[in-house]
């Protein structure tokens, strides 16, 4: 099997061909660090790749396979975004603005490791991870492999470039109002935003106030449930199967009330947002169109929630003084939200999420599209301040950061590609705590229309 063989198998597979002794760590290490070699001056996933440690780590997981270590992940490598800490490397926040090196890995790092997973390196990600797009001042910019002039999307965007090109077989992502479902959906991934808590974000606690959680960007539904499986307090085996009954989804195209109309939804999306509504009636499954009552606070519940948790994280910075101005002119706005005012939002989160809810009629599923358009051009808003940004992406996906302020669980499907040959995507959202439904509908998509075998140009 060659390197893009070997990386696009995905972790599940490549755990088991380890397990079987069909390749080695090494072996599977060294297909990783070849591809980032070949691909990574074209697309600018990662911030920095720890080869010889990874490759240490390696020959240590050959060791323990030999001593019949049956650890989930042994000697598969990842990426982690570069807003979790991993021992011996600074976090750098996509900024020059960051301290020095930390001594101990982020709980999920940890976890990962005690499941087997060899770090391979971190991802790049904008400037304190605010956009929807990957570019910063201090580490350039991240492009898209399916073309090179879009943006991967964010703030997750390296480690999805990193996992759509096949040089890793899967990362880590942080989402505070779609940071994983954006990328995935713009890369022609599979995303889950788990329900908040799921996942620990140790010693981040409480990131963006609770809008923020860690999850996974990967090739696969099983690759998911794998990763979950491993990080989790609760079990995720077995959720990569189709649902044991048929489920009731409500299709919605509605944006939250604020937010911007502007641009349309592109027809492309809408089109295979209706042909995947198509196959889950031919699935069994019942779908009707319902329009979510999102009530007038619900913007605001997002939006102070967001701008004051960007405010928290750079007040924590060793070098704010290195900041972009964009960066800081979100702190400002972020100000402007005192922490009583966010406090009394957050009182509000469980009526919203019952008032949304309620208004689907009975439904176990929420569709929509993943985001309004293909991915934009990479640098189109370069050199724009925070409020023109702010206001020019927010119309691209405005369908995700409602169920940050919710806690609930959302995914991000592969729905086929655009006439360019760009990605499309749904959203898949469900009550909080279902988590693994979200995984069996999207297990039963794959298996009915599978994507993870589709390779973009650059690959």
């Amino acid at each position: 099997m060659d390197a893009a063989e070997l990386v696009y198998s995905g972790v599940a597979a490549q755990a088991r061909m380890i397990r079987d002794g069909e390749v080695s760590p090494t072996e599977l290490v060294e297909a990783c660090l070849d591809r980032i070699a070949a691909l990574d001056p074209r697309l600018n996933a990662w911030r920095v790749v720890l080869a010889e440690r990874a490759l240490t780590e390696a020959t240590q997981a050959e060791g323990r396979r030999g001593a019949r270590d049956e650890r989930p992940l042994l000697g598969v490598p990842l990426a982690i975004k570069d807003d979790v800490r991993v021992a011996g490397t600074s976090t750098a926040w996509g900024s020059s603005a960051h301290g020095g090196e930390v001594a101990d890995d982020a709980e999920l790092v940890a976890r990962l490791r005690r499941a087997g997973a060899i770090v391979l390196g971190k991802t790049n990600v904008p400037e304190m991870t605010i956009w929807p797009f990957t570019e910063s001042r201090t580490f350039g910019i991240t492009r898209n492999p399916w073309d090179p002039s879009r943006t991967t999307g964010g703030s997750s965007g390296g480690t999805a470039a990193a996992v759509a090109s096949g040089m890793v077989g899967a990362g880590t992502g942080s989402d505070g109002g779609g940071s994983i479902r954006i990328p995935s959906a713009w890369c022609g991934l599979f995303g889950l935003k788990p329900s908040r808590d799921v996942v620990p974000i140790a010693p981040h606690a409480d990131a963006w106030q609770g809008l923020s959680v860690n999850g996974f960007l990967t090739r696969s539904v099983a690759d998911s449930a794998l990763l979950l499986d491993a990080v989790c307090d609760r079990s995720f085996a077995g959720a990569a199967a189709p649902p044991d009954r048929p489920l009731k989804v409500a299709l919605s195209y509605r944006r939250l009330p604020g937010a911007a109309p502007w641009p349309k939804l592109d027809p492309e999306i809408r089109a295979a947002t209706e042909a995947m509504a198509t196959l889950l009636r031919s699935l069994g499954h019942e779908v009707v169109a319902r329009e979510p009552d999102y009530g007038a606070g619900a913007f605001p519940q997002f939006l102070g929630r967001y701008l004051r948790g960007i405010k928290d994280d750079v007040d924590s910075m060793a070098h704010p003084d290195r900041l972009e101005s964009r960066t800081l002119g979100m702190r400002r706005m972020g100000a402007l939200w005192p922490a009583s005012r966010v406090a009394a939002l957050r009182r509000g989160e469980a009526a919203l999420r019952d008032r949304i809810w309620a208004s689907l009629q009975g439904a176990d599923v929420l569709m929509t599209p993943a985001a309004a358009t293909v991915a934009p051009p990479a640098g189109k808003w370069q050199g724009k301040g925070a409020f023109r940004t702010l206001n020019g992406v927010a119309g691209h996906v405005p369908y995700n950061p409602i169920f940050n302020a919710t806690g609930q669980p959302a995914a991000s499907v592969p729905s086929g590609l655009s006439r360019q040959g760009l990605p499309l995507a749904v959203q898949l959202v469900a009550p909080i705590g279902d988590d693994a439904l979200l995984l069996s509908l999207a297990a039963q998509i794959e298996a009915a229309q599978p994507w993870a075998q589709r390779r973009p140009p650059v690959s």
